[in-house]
């Protein structure tokens, strides 16, 4: 079996990170963009954009505290 021989570190050089070289990044990006097209054409359903208006109202967030059941 051959001994792989380790090279120094040099602190003030940034490692290379293992990975994957940017043709295969940008593949799997317009694959992932292809995929997921659909879904962000879709939008926002109606019932969560109300929901996210209710919250944006003032005293929405902190109107009323949960109460402790007991159950902790």
């Amino acid at each position: 079996m051959k001994e792989v021989k380790s090279q120094p570190i040099n602190p003030g050089t940034p490692r290379k990170q293992g990975g994957l070289n940017a043709e295969i990044q940008s593949r799997i990006g317009h694959q992932l963009r292809a995929m997921y097209d659909d879904v962000v054409r879709q939008g926002v359903p109606d019932r969560f954009a109300e929901l996210i208006r209710k919250l944006d109202q003032p005293g929405a967030a902190g109107a009323e505290p949960e109460k402790n059941s007991g159950r902790d």
